[in-house]
């Protein structure tokens, strides 16, 4: 029968630590899909309490077997009075001194949610977008902002050549970016819906779909022509050091999705 006496913990076998013959340097080891409550700055509310999809890593020199997993939950859940961005430096100082490493990485995406109102009823309901931050620290703290907003446009091609009507779908335009101040996820998500033939909504009523319909007729948009829009907008915001914007359309017609990239370093 075995001994039910649980072994000293000094007995048992740090494998992770063990080293390692092949020399080969790890650019990232850790954890994903961490389920988190995070706070988020919210520019109608101050804060908004939401869900953190986390992915935490950090570098492995060539001598170390492995990392230690469970030291990922542990930094954070030193955090859990309040994990929001506000803390992500010290999450990132607190993986590189647990963890014994040069560089730690964060990744986190959640929904966040706008109160929206209809555009001619005003009927108000709840939109979700998936937004986002993306950290690093090497002893320097650097931090990059996501935003993933649904759209409609409608095709500049389509309504040149029909007699009636023109093919519009649903796009999504993913923006990343890093700046010297702070800037609002709300000012992002609206500065994409502006670049849009028409912005979605969650409540519309006939007189609202009717103003919708005729909003994106009035405003055709190639996926060209959406990257191109937002990056004026993004290069008149002195604000912004960088950014990264890729717009997808879903389209209606064709059995392929349309596509475009652009990415900019000021």
């Amino acid at each position: 029968m075995k001994d039910p006496t649980p072994p000293n913990r000094e007995t048992l076998a740090d494998i992770q630590s063990s080293k390692d013959e092949r020399k080969i340097d790890i650019d990232k080891v850790g954890v994903r899909g961490i389920q988190y409550p995070i706070q988020v700055l919210d520019r109608a509310n101050e804060v908004q309490h939401t869900i953190g999809n986390f992915t935490l890593t950090v570098d492995l020199p060539h001598e170390f077997r492995g990392t230690h997993m469970s030291r990922f939950l542990e930094v954070l859940n030193d955090n859990r009075k309040e994990v929001s961005v506000q803390s992500i430096p010290k999450i990132l100082e607190g993986l590189r001194s647990r963890l014994h490493a040069e560089r730690a990485h964060l990744d986190v995406t959640f929904p966040f949610f706008m109160a929206k109102a209809a555009p001619v009823t005003g009927k108000v309901g709840s939109m979700v977008y998936t937004c986002g931050f993306s950290a690093e620290s090497n002893g320097d703290f650097d931090l990059e902002m996501l935003v993933i907003v649904p759209v409609t446009t409608l095709c500049p091609c389509s309504k040149e050549i029909s007699a009636r009507g023109a093919h519009n779908q649903r796009g999504y335009v993913t923006l990343r970016c890093r700046s010297k101040d702070h800037m609002w996820l709300e000012e992002q998500i609206e500065l994409i819906e502006d670049a849009a033939s028409c912005d979605l909504y969650p409540i519309l009523k006939r007189p609202d779909e009717k103003w919708v319909t005729e909003r994106a007729y009035d405003n055709p948009r190639f996926v060209e022509d959406m990257v191109r829009e937002i990056a004026i907008r993004m290069d008149s915001d002195p604000r912004i050091v960088s950014y990264e914007v890729e717009v997808e359309n879903h389209e209606s017609i064709h059995a392929h999705n349309a596509y475009a990239y652009l990415k900019r370093d000021r």
